[in-house]
């Protein structure tokens, strides 16, 4: 699909922007790096193609600047979460939301059961597997039908156009998924969840399953960027109310059980996904996506992280940077100059 289909458009000048150009050269310097592995515990993820690798930047005024393999498709997994947070946010309101799941960082793996016990009542976190299945337990509607299409108009509403699941790998999820099963059925036994567990684990599983490429997924983090409108299409994607709600999660909670090294040394807002996708957001500046599907041992994508370490050096993205003004990305001098 072309850029124009979807209504992008990028620097039509005849020099390439100083962003542009930076991004071709993270591109070319972290291309040859083959460290890290596909997941394999999905059958399905097994499969992708290890060496795609796609960087994309679209900021909130709607320029978008991207390299490598920006149309590629691939499924969202855990960067899902995050949004469907926000859903659960809208449809019952925080007060409510934070009965059900907390927002303390672990520092356990994301799919870790140990801290489900009968004294908490709630998961920890909504970027945790735990976490993000009784977060979308929450989720209304009448039917597994209402509940799939409002998610659907969900996604689309933050990527600018229809969004749809990938069967195989729904299937491929719904079958293999013995330990998000194991914990719905504890949650169900705790009581962190209500009695339509085989219908939210559908549910889980579909959110994760949904189709998105690189340039999706950084218009997703401009919208998050952006107070909640889509810079693309300025459709309002959520209530701005709940973004900072979303941004701290991710801030604390998004990276597993890398999460404090990421926020120490990035400082950014970002959720991964096994699918080897990272989101980051600036806000009020831009929205970061990155795909390359070679995970570190915690899960996320190793040239991923190197990318938005690299970023957020170079223009000094860190919120705190941000805070003091530092932040060099509204600059024109190039970057590598």
């Amino acid at each position: 699909m072309e850029n124009d289909d979807l209504g992008l458009s990028h620097d039509s000048t005849t020099e390439p922007s100083p962003i542009q150009a930076f991004l071709k050269h993270l591109y070319t310097q972290y291309q040859p790096l083959q460290a890290g592995k596909v997941a394999s515990y999905i059958p399905e993820l097994a499969k992708v193609d290890p060496d795609l690798f796609s960087i994309c930047i679209v900021t909130v005024d709607g320029k978008v600047f991207e390299v490598g393999d920006a149309d590629q498709l691939f499924t969202l997994q855990s960067i899902s979460k995050a949004f469907m947070y926000g859903m659960a946010l809208e449809d019952h309101g925080r007060s409510y939301v934070s009965t059900k799941v907390g927002v303390e960082p672990t520092g356990d793996p994301f799919n870790s059961i140990i801290r489900l016990d009968e004294s908490s009542k709630r998961p920890d976190n909504p970027m945790i597997n735990a976490g993000a299945i009784a977060t979308t337990s929450l989720i209304k509607g009448a039917d597994p039908t209402e509940r799939l299409n409002r998610m659907l108009e969900m996604f689309r509403r933050y990527i600018g156009h229809e969004a749809f699941v990938d069967m195989s790998v729904f299937m491929s999820e719904r079958t293999t998924g013995h330990r998000n099963r194991a914990m719905a059925h504890l949650m169900r036994n705790f009581g962190m969840i209500d009695d339509r567990l085989d219908e939210s684990l559908d549910l889980y599983f579909q959110q994760c399953s949904l189709l998105v490429n690189c340039r999706d997924l950084a218009v997703m983090a401009a919208t998050l960027a952006n107070r909640g409108i889509n810079p693309i299409t300025d459709e309002q994607a959520i209530h701005p109310d709940y973004v900072r709600d979303i941004l701290s999660v991710m801030y604390t909670c998004g990276m597993y059980n890398y999460a404090g090294q990421w926020a120490y040394q990035i400082g950014l807002p970002a959720k991964s996904g096994v699918c080897g996708g990272i989101i980051a957001v600036v806000p009020n500046q831009i929205g970061i996506g990155v795909f390359s599907p070679r995970l570190d041992s915690h899960g996320n994508s190793v040239r991923g992280v190197k990318i938005c370490e690299e970023l957020s050096r170079q223009f000094n993205l860190h919120l705190l940077d941000l805070a003091m003004g530092r932040c060099k990305f509204a600059e024109t001098q190039s970057p590598l100059s």
